[in-house]
């Protein structure tokens, strides 16, 4: 990961001062650098360590990081990993512009390769998060979500680049077909897993540890898990009240709703949802060889639903 640092720090520099800025402000905030991590955990479970690994760790970081910088303007956020966004710091159309600064480097980054699967992998993967954005903005105040339509806007938006991540490390290891298809489900499953405790955290989280708001997922008019989990399971009053929530975007009932979640055991089916995906990803690291790296994949799993920030 230091590797993948010193890369970072080095593609970051531009002649436009402001656009090293932005990028420094928001890439040196850290975060948990989880898909390099896979992707450099898949490397070294199939064999290969080429200074490649180091390269494409560095672009999926940065495709992750302009997700994060479009991702703060449209949903108007002020915090993220316990600071101001980018956007608060530096106005929405430097985060815009900066965030496409990064596109474009993670692409001229992807020649050095010089692989077509590799450009494949990552272009269909952009398109994908790009699609699952547009999804969730029509999603945006809809109460009749359901669970099928929800996990189809985060295996886009999120799951996608861990999908991709884990998939690169195979196919810089010439891994057969299999292998793979082993390693991508490994990472959609493990993306999944992430990002359903994370909207779990929204209702059952600490905003010291996490770094960022609560309830901001019902203030920006999101059906997430817990709440459809909870409509699901609650008397009509209850579903009268996380709805009439969702529609207006209001979190001035976020206490009453922090509640009713709670109440109907809807922590407990999203947290099952999650342990679910964390399984389906062992299984799949299962059928990795075995050595240390794929242990730490496994342990990866394992530990996301431990998970407090």
């Amino acid at each position: 990961m230091r590797e993948v640092d010193s890369v970072i720090a080095r593609r970051l520099d531009s002649g436009v001062p402001l656009v090293a800025e932005v990028s420094r402000y928001i890439i040196s905030a850290g975060g948990k650098r989880l898909r390099p991590a896979l992707l450099l955990l898949v490397c070294g479970a199939l064999g290969y360590h080429g200074a490649q690994r180091f390269n494409l760790a560095a672009v999926v970081e940065f495709i992750h990081t302009a997700t994060l910088l479009h991702d703060d303007v449209v949903d108007e956020s002020t915090l993220r990993r316990g600071r101001a966004t980018a956007n608060e710091s530096f106005g929405n159309p430097a985060s815009v512009l900066v965030g496409d600064f990064l596109y474009s480097r993670a692409f001229q980054m992807m020649l050095d390769a010089g692989q077509m699967r590799i450009m494949e992998i990552l272009a269909d993967a952009t398109n994908v998060i790009a699609e699952g954005e547009v999804l969730q903005l029509m999603n945006m105040h809809d109460a009749s979500l359901d669970e099928a339509a929800y996990l189809r806007v985060i295996r886009s938006k999120t799951a996608k680049l861990f999908e991709a991540s884990a998939r690169l490390g195979a196919v810089l290891a010439q891994a057969g077909p299999q292998v793979e298809q082993a390693c991508a489900d490994y990472g959609q499953a493990l993306g999944t897993a992430f990002q359903v405790i994370d909207d779990v955290l929204d209702y059952d989280g600490d905003a010291g540890e996490m770094g960022k708001n609560l309830g901001d997922d019902l203030r920006e008019g999101k059906a997430t898990l817990p709440l459809i989990a909870a409509m699901a399971r609650g008397t009509n009053q209850q579903r009268q009240i996380i709805r009439g929530a969702i529609e207006t975007g209001g979190a001035g009932e976020l206490e009453r709703i922090v509640a009713i979640v709670r109440e109907t055991g809807a922590l407990e089916v999203t947290r099952d949802a999650a342990a679910a995906e964390a399984r389906r990803a062992m299984q799949a690291a299962g059928q990795l060889p075995p050595n240390p790296y794929t242990q730490g994949l496994l342990q990866l799993a394992a530990q996301l639903l431990q998970r407090r920030n």
